[in-house]
């Protein structure tokens, strides 16, 4: 068993979440669930920890590797929820464990639970350093299932903003993942963070749109210090397994077929993680009143290069089906990273052609521990530019 434990929350009667009625629990867990009995830990105060929601998924992940590598105290909040395989969260958990040790605390748990939130304060009073990364993410999905977006990504993030508006007012610093689908389907070849988004095509974009209103609001109400991230598609190791650069080179590898939606002209600004990790520290570490900023890459590549790439790094051909362009995706994505380049530093390094050869490079190391689900009977990959 790990040596870490975090919170759970039992299956008994008390407060309505998304899954259902349930209530916090004394019963502590480590990232693999086996039950134990323990002491309650050493109660962290405010200044000592770094709050990282969503810490079991890729970006939060990778955040708060980074944040433990610099010797912060780091408290991750995750549900674990099955929108992808559950047991790849749970790797990342332990591998935070083990880097953390007694600086690292994970609670399994909804942030739209407000007793949950309370039984997490026994162990560390609301930090007033938040980056929260948890959301429902995915366009066609949310297209589904608004319902569940809406209370994940609104519901939880005005959760948060409120305690950290509550507790800490103008000392809070508050970091969220926006996400580049804000700007729906502009035609600009740059977009900027000054561009209008009152025009989302998806439920996910409109989410996210909302938690940038929500943010200002509190900012306004509380002074807090607010930093908006408009992710532009992010890949690497660790990566989604649902987002197309994972999912490609999982396929390819494996020679089986893709189904590449349009005629691959379309285009993303992909970002790899390193870089997008670089840009959300810079944020937290940079407290700027209410800030928007766009963390990509800010040289989009085609689709068709983008497999070629893809072909190249992993030594295979791609078996390509050609299918009809679907409902919510955008020609193209380019971020104007301008903003975020004069205010935080932020200077992105690693080409996709380079982050594409990392990601195949871990791919290949770790192939048996990330072996992907197959999509149905036929074993097609689904090939889209999808957004973060």
């Amino acid at each position: 068993m790990a040596s870490n434990i975090g919170l759970s929350l039992s299956d008994t009667a008390s407060e309505t979440t998304a899954t259902g009625p349930r209530s916090p629990s004394s019963t502590l867990y480590s990232s693999d669930d086996d039950a134990a009995t323990v002491a309650t830990p050493e109660v962290w105060n405010a200044d000592e920890a770094v709050l990282v929601t969503g810490g079991a998924g890729f970006v939060g992940s990778h955040v708060a590797e980074h944040l433990l590598r610099r010797g912060e105290k780091v408290l991750v909040i995750d549900e674990l929820n099955e929108y992808y395989d559950v047991s790849k969260k749970r790797a990342n958990i332990q591998l935070l464990e083990q880097l953390g040790g007694r600086n690292f605390r994970f609670f399994k748990g909804d942030i739209c639970d407000k007793a949950f939130l309370a039984e997490v304060e026994k162990s560390c009073k609301f930090p007033k350093r938040v980056i929260h990364l948890a959301a429902r993410a995915g366009v066609r999905p949310s297209i589904d299932d608004p319902f569940v977006y809406v209370h994940s990504n609104v519901e939880g993030t005005t959760r948060l903003l409120e305690l950290a508006g509550q507790a800490h007012g103008n000392d809070a610093k508050f970091v969220f993942a926006s996400s580049s689908s804000v700007y729906g389907g502009s035609k600009k070849q740059l977009f900027s963070e000054t561009d209008a988004v009152d025009a989302p095509v998806s439920p996910y974009a409109a989410t996210k749109k909302a938690c940038e209103l929500l943010a200002y609001t509190y900012h306004h109400l509380y002074g807090m210090n607010v930093a908006g991230l408009r992710f532009f598609t992010v890949f690497g190791p660790r990566g989604r397994p649902d987002m197309a650069p994972l999912k490609f080179v999982d396929k390819v590898s494996k020679g089986l077929p893709i189904d590449r939606y349009g005629d691959g002209s379309s285009s993303r600004d992909y970002t790899y993680i390193d870089d997008i990790v670089d840009g959300v520290i810079r944020a937290l570490d940079t407290p700027l009143g209410y800030q928007i900023y766009n963390l990509g890459n800010g040289r989009p590549t085609r689709l068709n290069d983008f497999i070629r790439l893809v072909e190249e790094h992993s030594g295979k051909q791609a078996i390509i089906n050609v299918m009809p362009e679907q409902p919510g995706d955008v020609p193209r994505t380019c971020a104007d990273i301008s903003k975020a380049r004069e205010l935080l530093g932020y200077d992105p390094k690693t080409p996709f052609s380079e982050g594409i050869a990392k990601l195949v490079k871990w791919y290949n190391e770790s192939r048996p521990s990330i072996e992907l689900p197959e999509d149905g009977a036929q074993q097609v990959a689904v090939v889209t530019p999808e957004r973060a």
